[in-house]
């Protein structure tokens, strides 16, 4: 865990929104790793034992911290655990919480719904439950997992029907955390880590334009284009890994229909290069590169015991025989020094189980680098697999729902081999344990798509000194701080989504502060430019 990298730093504002006041920020750190890294120090238990130095019974996947929170509900009705902060939540700054959690299913009973829901509540009233709001995420048992809590984006439940929506509040001083519901006497123990709130806006890149994409609304064979058929036996005789399969450049192992590609695994005799086999499949390999940035693939996995579909990456220096950028004179590297990024796999005899890995030179093969999620409709579905790769992590998702982040404490060659460039590769592969009743089995993709940041991108340096904008989203005006006391007027450009400006100005800089109206504009993302004696910045705005 990098704890340091995770915490999460907010600037409280002490001051109305006006022009003509002076505003003064405090910066608050909300996190807890449970081996004294933390800030959070008034941990209390209702209805449930609590211990906030228990010696990790789990050290495995994305968890292995030696100390955790253990959370022992012994039947209570309403346990749960919570904390106080000593400055209330701005949700209109950030509005998203992470943990870890792990429940093994021997510490249950019952049959509640397994879940983890947070909330915030006012601590200071008499009756903190009636003001809270809470978002309650499905769990999968006997795995760590991170689960996020978004009050802006995600579904929430407000226990007074009156009370405005959580982005709205500013009462909120405590956080409750609760397994597997309330009104119920059932037996949970579970274990958390890593409590985090995260920054909600302006920090980190912005990967909002899309750079490459393929749709596969073209029926017949893969955009060639696009795609490259692997199918070079790599040592002559077979492929890697034990897999028992040819990779052929047919239609009839790969083939877009109906706005899909389709990976279509078979079961027949086939000779090639010499060798036969018995199974066949289709290896792609993109003719595109890229480094950071978002991947989002839709697709639908197949079935079948010693099936092995994934969609995966590996670095453009790659010397493997056969591979597309090999043979266009690029492969000067070994795997695993080259970096492989698996956004996502599935094995057969594990169905419905997908995962996320990297392998590099200080873990590769059965890597300790890795994390998943059970999705209950993974081959009769489709479902978005994601990455966001940026200069310092790779995170991965399953419909929006994190369950691996790689962030090595210290990057170097031999941790992150993760700053050139990278291809994509879809396939399908056959293990020797393949169901004897197998005859074909299909994975089906219906897009993948790539984004980055636009040349109007939040990443672009601050070069004055240090900012913040707020409220963000708006439904009208948004002030820019500045921390250099010396700026007295900004000449500012407002830019559309699609990069189109739409108006240019200069604002008056009073206290520090500078209000720009976005009442009368469309809803849509918009990009503040503003400029002083040479130095620039940038902003993104959400204007609802």
């Amino acid at each position: 865990m990098n704890h340091i990298k995770n915490y999460c730093r907010f600037f409280a504002l002490f001051c109305s929104l006006t022009l003509t006041t002076s505003c003064s920020f405090a910066q608050q750190v909300v996190t807890d790793d449970f081996e004294g890294g933390g800030t959070i120090t008034t941990w209390a238990g209702d209805d449930c034992g609590i211990n906030t130095s228990f010696s990790n019974p789990y050290q495995t996947g994305i968890n292995t911290s030696p100390t955790v929170l253990q959370y022992n509900d012994t039947g209570g009705t309403f346990a749960n655990v919570r904390f106080d902060v000593g400055t209330n939540f701005d949700l209109t700054v950030q509005q998203e919480f992470s943990l870890k959690i792990y429940v093994p299913s021997s510490g249950l009973t019952g049959n509640q719904p397994n879940q983890v829901s947070l909330k915030l509540q006012d601590g200071t009233v008499a009756q903190p439950w009636l003001t809270q709001s809470e978002i309650i995420k499905s769990i999968t048992l006997d795995e760590w997992q991170t689960v996020t809590f978004n009050f802006e984006f995600d579904s929430y439940i407000n226990l007074d029907p009156g009370s405005p929506p959580p982005v709205q509040r500013t009462d909120f001083n405590r956080v409750v955390i609760q397994v597997n519901g309330e009104g119920n006497n059932d037996l949970v123990l579970a274990y958390l880590d890593d409590i985090d709130y995260y920054e909600g806006t302006n920090d980190g890149p912005v990967y909002d334009t899309l750079v490459w994409s393929d749709e596969f609304d073209l029926d017949g064979p893969v955009d060639p284009g696009k795609w490259f058929h692997q199918t070079l036996l790599p040592n002559g005789v077979s492929w890697y890994n034990g897999e028992i399969q040819h990779y052929t450049d047919r239609i009839d192992n790969s083939v877009v229909e109906n706005g899909v590609l389709k990976i279509i695994a078979k079961k027949e005799t086939f000779t090639d290069q010499g060798e036969t086999k018995n199974y066949t499949s289709a290896r792609l390999n993109s003719k595109y590169t890229f480094t950071y940035g978002r991947v989002e693939i839709r697709a639908k996995l197949p079935t079948g015991v010693g099936t092995w579909p994934a969609l995966w990456m590996l670095g453009k220096n790659i010397n493997e025989p056969g591979a597309y950028w090999q043979t266009e004179g690029f492969g000067t590297t070994p795997w695993p020094d080259c970096g492989e990024i698996d956004i996502m796999e599935h094995w057969g005899d594990n169905q419905n189980y997908v995962s996320s890995a990297t392998h590099t030179p200080s873990s590769f093969g059965n890597t300790v680098n890795v994390g998943g999620q059970t999705i209950a409709t993974a081959s009769t579905a489709f479902h978005v697999y994601s990455l966001e790769w940026t200069p310092d992590e790779l995170t991965f998702q399953v419909d929006g729902v994190t369950h691996f982040i790689y962030d090595p404490a210290v990057k170097d060659s031999n941790t992150w081999p993760f700053d050139d460039e990278q291809y994509f590769i879809f396939n399908v592969a056959i293990l020797p344990n393949i169901d004897p009743s197998f005859t074909q089995s299909a994975m089906e993709v219906d897009y993948i798509r790539v984004y980055q940041e636009s040349a109007l991108s939040l990443n672009n340096p601050d070069e004055l000194v240090e900012s913040f904008l707020y409220p963000n989203p708006t439904t009208g005006k948004v002030k820019i701080v500045l921390t250099d006391p010396s700026v007295s007027e900004l000449s500012i450009e407002i830019f559309s989504e699609e990069g189109r400006m739409v108006k240019r100005n200069r604002g008056v800089v009073y206290e520090n502060q500078v209000e720009i109206d976005f009442q009368n504009y469309p809803d849509g993302i918009y990009f503040l430019k503003y400029t002083y004696e040479g130095k620039s910045g940038s902003k993104k705005v959400i204007k609802r």
